[in-house]
């Protein structure tokens, strides 16, 4: 299994090495810059999606570290959340499924 703290170090020391200090703004201008580069790919059915995903995924585990987060213990977390959340599906307009959250006092 892969430790995301470890990666989180690598890649601060990484950015640290080749002289990027880059503030939180612009690294999430970049994790989105590059969800949107996977997007294109994949909607022009491209290859090199997975790729531009790894790259969403190391701005990520960048801001996680230089924010103080530990995001292997939020994904676990969140992970058991959403398991435990309730969904109702009801139809759009266009008569396609979509799925709506029903809060709860556990899950307001």
């Amino acid at each position: 299994m892969v430790d995301l703290k470890k990666l989180q170090k690598e890649v601060i020391q990484n950015k640290a090495e080749k002289g990027f200090d880059t503030d939180t703004a612009t690294e999430f201008c970049r994790a989105h810059e590059e969800l949107s580069e996977a997007f294109s790919k994949y909607n022009k059915g491209q290859n090199g999606v997975a790729e531009e995903f790894a790259d969403v995924t190391i701005f990520i585990l960048g801001m996680c570290e230089k924010m103080g987060f530990d995001l292997e213990k939020e994904l676990v977390r969140k992970i058991e959340v959403n398991k435990n959340r309730k969904y109702k599906k009801e139809k759009s307009p266009d008569d396609k499924d979509v799925f709506i959250r029903v809060k709860t006092p556990e899950d307001p």
